[in-house]
């Protein structure tokens, strides 16, 4: 079970955002990431948990960041229910997107996961519902991924598989790499992997 410490950062400036305290972890039924988030004062801003069926789907997503929340799964197409902080106010949707999107790792590792990609597959196109912060405002994105490139790396551990993802965003045409291994986010725009306690989870 991969459990360690991501800081999130501002991709274009690189103004410190947070740090996401993960662990996550396959099992029977797909993947779950569970994780807590605090400020760079170290004040705790949020949560995510994810799960994951076995072939990629979000069969639960509860969000919350300063005082909104998010419930959200796979239901014809994905629907989500989106709380105020006083609790007064839920607004649902229901969009006929993938998966959902965030700024959490967790949610680069499941897009990965439900298009199980291949080095020699085209890019494929998924569309996604973005919650953005700081209110968890739901957006849809669409995007390109792309499989560019795997290599194995002799570790400590044992052998380490990463790949390298191409990822275009189709509003705007711009590109970024993702780097993972197994259901760990070692480099992505505005996520750096500050520790690991333990090595990552290979899916099957």
């Amino acid at each position: 079970m991969p459990r360690g410490r991501y800081s999130l950062h501002d991709p274009h400036d690189h103004t410190p955002l947070a740090r996401e305290h993960f662990h996550c972890a396959p099992g029977p039924s797909g993947w779950r990431y569970v994780s807590q988030l605090t400020s760079p004062s170290g004040e705790h801003t949020g949560s995510v948990d994810l799960a994951l069926d076995e072939l990629g789907r979000p069969i639960r997503l509860e969000l919350h960041a300063r005082g909104w929340q998010v419930r959200g799964a796979a239901l014809d197409g994905v629907t989500w229910v989106r709380t105020d902080p006083t609790g007064g106010h839920a607004t649902e949707g229901n969009v006929p997107a993938h998966a959902f999107t965030g700024t959490s790792p967790a949610f680069l590792v499941a897009t990965a996961r439900l298009l199980r990609l291949t080095p020699s597959a085209s890019a494929t196109r998924v569309r996604l519902v973005a919650f953005t912060d700081p209110v968890l405002a739901p957006r849809t994105v669409d995007q390109s991924w792309a499989l560019v490139k795997r290599e194995t790396h002799a570790t400590d551990s044992g052998p380490l598989t990463v790949d390298e993802y191409q990822v275009t965003a189709l509003d705007t045409g711009e590109r970024h790499a993702v780097h993972l291994a197994g259901d760990v986010v070692l480099a992505a725009p505005g996520i750096e992997l500050e520790d690991l306690e333990s090595p990552p989870s290979v899916f099957a």
